[in-house]
């Protein structure tokens, strides 16, 4: 039993609104992280601020946005109106006050409650802001959301709002920025603010064309069966085409925000494409007919916008549906009536893909009788109890797909039977690069697998927030690793792009002594902590089968390392599984060759 607690009127506590985001950050800006992840925190209060600027130009008050970092010190400057003077300091410190909640000041803001920037400087070791107004200004110090000294007076400078930031190392650890990911963040920037320039040290981010732009860079050199169809029209804005991958992508938008779990828009969206062929044609074409190989962006404004989290990655607004799915349906439906070439491609490709789908519906039967026949469960599946599909939030769920039945009973053992899963795979899975989307139905391994996830038939019946890959730190399961994901980018890459693929990250060594045990994840983690201990006992984990359950519920539970796996362009996608997996020996050889020598150099 555990020990009693005196509860009483002292136990009762009161947070002031920052200490309550210090102790509580995973509220306010989603994971903190270490930086390696594009939605880790330091990303996420980057973000807030220069949504600040957004908002200025969107409501037509300057074309420029000026942003530098020298080290850990990111700065942020707009030339819109600049903050009102008399409340600068509340503005940036006391929860639920801004402008945003006045729709005549602020009509399409990504942000409505008033907490972006107090989370910023809450989080912030120091934080500064200032606002110049009309030849005055007015500006204010912080030091993790305490006030050190504010000041005002005349100075002439243009309208406009400074603020700058260093991210506290108290809460977000040793963290690390990646260029790639801001740079990522600020292209987006410029896709959905067509004229407006974000000056990143001295590098310039804009864009003409807006959204047709994204799909364009997001192409590369992949040639789309017809020219990118582009509409810009109020409140809405959205492009796409198609190509000969599997599946369809969406790059979502609400207000400048990049709803990467989409949302009521982008259903909105996906419907009005739909409709809009349909009624074109005359047909009622199937939406997986209509949709597979289609790759798109959706942008829309909404003036009160309704958002699942503070993160904003999925807008559940429910008015945005009937005119998002109007508008989009007239605009493609206009399209096509004056663009005779594109129709004509387009529906080449939808009668190829209802053929396929036709054809794929008796392969998808016989592998359904076959597994039925086989076995009344999922073989070698250990579920847990609660899902992504579970209507009640029980926290994120994860999927382990391991090698071998050592590994697997390993993590059965250790796992948290609530929301982590594991499928033990029973060797090295089919290579199904090159490979038409019916192998993966005859081949029992690969099926089990979609069986498991839940996506045989369709990607939204996900039954896990996390697709974990599970294998050993050798060749061989380098090997199986790389075998699952060329499966994955093959034939779900969406899964990928969603950001719900990851690798399983354990230890390669234990080194420990009589009085202290540490695990180490490389090699120079190991020889820092053989300098650390004296006499120490080496253990070198050859794979997760070596791993007790007891060490492997610390690394599946609180000390759990998770790699997602990230796509930097979907134009790369065919050119590495081509360069890996493809048959271009020679080319790879040459590659691993080249690698080792300077390895050993």
């Amino acid at each position: 039993m555990p020990q009693s607690v005196l509860y009483d009127e002292k136990a009762i506590q009161t947070l002031d609104a920052l200490t309550h985001i210090r102790k509580r950050t995973g509220m306010y800006i989603g994971r903190i992280g270490d930086g390696s992840n594009p939605n880790d925190g330091i990303y996420v209060l980057l973000k807030e601020v220069v949504d600040n600027a957004i908002d200025e130009f969107i409501m037509g008050e300057g074309r420029k946005i000026e942003i530098t970092r020298d080290g850990d010190l990111l700065t942020v400057r707009d030339f819109g109106r600049g903050i009102p003077l008399g409340k600068v300091v509340d503005c940036v410190s006391k929860m639920h006050t801004g402008g945003k909640y006045n729709d005549d000041v602020f009509q399409f803001s990504v942000g409505l409650n008033g907490v972006g920037t107090k989370a910023v400087n809450a989080l912030s070791e120091g934080f500064e802001v200032c606002s110049w107004r009309d030849g005055k200004y007015k500006r204010a110090e912080f030091a993790r959301g305490r006030l050190l000294k504010e000041k005002g007076g005349k100075e002439a400078k243009k309208n406009g709002t400074f603020v700058a930031f260093r991210p506290d190392r108290e809460i977000f650890g040793e963290y690390q920025w990646i260029e790639e990911y801001i740079h990522r963040r600020l292209r987006y920037y410029s896709y959905l603010n067509a004229g407006l320039t974000l000056d990143y040290n001295g590098e310039a981010f804009r864009s003409k064309d807006g959204l047709k732009d994204l799909l364009t860079e997001e192409l590369g050199d992949e040639e789309p069966l017809y020219p990118i169809f582009h509409y810009r029209e109020g409140k809405l804005e959205f492009a796409f085409t198609h190509t000969h991958n599997y599946g369809e992508n969406y790059f979502s938008f609400v207000n400048g925000q990049y709803t990467s779990d989409g949302g009521t828009h982008q259903s909105a969206f996906r419907e009005g494409v739909l409709r809009g062929i349909n009624e074109f044609a005359k047909k009622s074409f199937a939406g997986a007919d209509v949709r597979d190989g289609l790759i798109g962006a959706v942008a829309v404004k909404v003036q009160e916008p309704v958002f699942e989290s503070q993160t904003k990655n999925k807008l559940g607004s429910t008015d945005v549906r009937g005119w998002v799915v109007q508008q989009t349906l007239e605009a493609v439906h206009r399209w096509l009536h004056q663009d005779e070439e594109s129709a004509e491609r387009l529906f080449k490709k939808i009668e190829t893909n209802e053929k396929l789908r036709k054809e794929l519906q008796a392969v998808k039967k016989k592998a359904k009788e076959r597994a039925k026949a086989t076995a009344i469960r999922i073989p070698k599946l250990s579920d847990c109890k609660f899902h992504r599909t579970d209507k009640k939030e029980r926290g994120e769920s994860a999927i382990f797909l391991t090698e071998g039945d050592s590994a697997g009973g390993s993590m059965v053992q250790a796992r948290n039977v609530d929301t982590q899963a594991i499928f033990s795979l029973k060797g090295k899975p089919l290579n199904c690069f090159g490979q038409k989307r019916d192998a993966i139905y005859r081949n029992e391994e690969l099926y089990n697998i979609m069986r498991a996830l839940g996506i045989e038939d369709s990607l939204d019946d996900l039954r896990y927030d996390k697709v974990v890959i599970a294998t050993d730190a050798d060749v061989d399961g380098m090997h199986i690793r790389n075998l699952l994901l060329t499966y994955f980018l093959r034939y779900f890459e969406e899964l990928v792009v969603k950001g719900h693929v990851y690798i399983f990250e354990t230890p390669l060594f234990r080194v420990r002594n009589k009085k202290e045990t540490v695990y180490c994840y490389s090699e120079a983690d190991r020889d820092r902590a053989l300098e650390r201990l004296r006499g120490p006992e080496v253990t070198r984990f050859k794979g997760l089968g070596e791993i007790s359950p007891v060490e492997m519920k610390r690394f599946m539970g609180d000390e759990i390392r998770l790699v997602q796996v990230q796509v930097k362009a979907l134009s790369e996608v065919s050119q590495s599984l081509e360069f890996f997996m493809g048959r271009n020996t020679p080319e790879r050889k040459n590659f691993i060759v080249d690698n080792l020598v300077s390895d050993v150099v």
